[in-house]
């Protein structure tokens, strides 16, 4: 329990998630919830010297500027922002690529009550809290040297299939999954392979034989 209040904004795209969360921290004392926000661009409007918060929990997939984007935007305009990721991945590219952005604590969306108290203590107090998911990841890829990347089929047929004219929309019912979905392997793709653009993802496929031209 912290000595002082806590102030704590909340980062995700779903209101029903974020109301469940607000109302399990007005029930903890010490902490309040300042305001909430559905992604990175929100946030930025929000967030000025006077409201700028103690804590931010964070999603990862969120539209218009997600997660990863807004960790490397905090970073280098509020480094003294503390940040919780809450998210549904718990891929090593992912929890990696958060923890070299500085994020102090990672928790699953299934987490119980009483574990996110405890990563919203010990972040308080100036600690870190990785759960051990997290510490495998990072013992993994001390103790292993850089090698290919490595995709997922479903990544994969992504890539395939974003070498062709097919739009994201084609993309998605030929996949047979949702338009955000979609925009979830393609994110998923620009962070694991460090590339921007549509372009470069056809570029990449084509240099790794993935697709022939």
């Amino acid at each position: 329990m912290p000595t002082e209040n806590i102030n704590i904004v909340l980062v995700d795209d779903h209101r029903l998630f974020r109301s469940g969360i607000a109302s399990l921290i007005q029930s903890m004392q010490g902490y309040t919830v300042m305001y909430e926000a559905s992604n990175g661009v929100e946030l930025g409007n929000k967030l000025t010297p006077k409201t700028r918060p103690d804590i931010i929990l964070l999603d990862i997939n969120m539209p218009q500027m997600n997660g990863m984007d807004t960790a490397k935007w905090l970073k280098d305009n509020h480094p003294d922002v503390k940040v919780i990721v809450l998210s549904m991945f718990e891929d090593a590219d992912k929890v990696l690529a958060m923890l070299k952005l500085g994020v102090k604590g990672y928790l699953l969306k299934d987490s119980e009550p009483a574990e996110f108290a405890q990563a919203l203590n010990r972040v308080a107090n100036n600690e870190v809290y990785y759960p051990p998911f997290v510490t495998r990841h990072l013992v993994h890829s001390f103790n292993n040297e850089p090698d290919k990347i490595k995709l997922n089929q479903r990544e994969l047929e992504f890539l395939r299939l974003a070498g062709s004219e097919l739009t994201y929309k084609e993309i998605a019912d030929q996949m047979c999954v949702s338009a955000r979905t979609v925009d979830g392997y393609r994110d998923q793709l620009f962070d694991k392979l460090q590339i921007k653009s549509r372009v470069g993802l056809v570029l990449y496929a084509i240099k790794n034989k993935l697709i022939e031209v």
